[in-house]
């Protein structure tokens, strides 16, 4: 079993940079890949970052070049820098774990953290 923990949401401008923090516990020996998905009022879930054991990183289009997945294992965290955000960025951003399939298909991840709001405004 894995427990993950988001923080570091919050309100921001068009433009504004935001680092999103997950921390990981209980059976972390299992706990990669780790990446983050995120779900706007009123539309479907969406990947938009992942991360491997090996350190390769894996990002949705419209977010390539402007956020950073990266993780430290001591601390058992992944992070999501997200830098020059847009309105389009608001939702609710999720930590996930562990895939055995497809990284970008929500239901193919185990482990789902509480969400976390990012809010941009225009």
């Amino acid at each position: 079993q894995v427990q993950l923990e988001e923080s570091g949401g919050g309100l921001v401008q068009a433009g504004a940079s935001l680092r999103l923090s997950c921390a990981a516990s209980g059976r972390t020996f299992s706990v990669y890949p780790m990446g983050w998905f995120r779900q706007a009022p009123g539309k479907e879930r969406e990947f938009v970052a992942a991360i491997r054991w090996s350190g390769n990183t894996y990002y949705a289009d419209s977010v390539k070049g402007r956020f950073t997945i990266s993780r430290d294992n001591a601390k058992n965290t992944v992070y999501l820098q997200m830098n020059s955000l847009k309105p389009e960025d608001t939702a609710v951003y999720y930590c996930v774990a562990f895939n055995m399939g497809e990284i970008t298909i929500a239901t193919h991840w185990d482990y789902w953290g509480q969400g976390t709001q990012v809010t941009v405004s225009s």
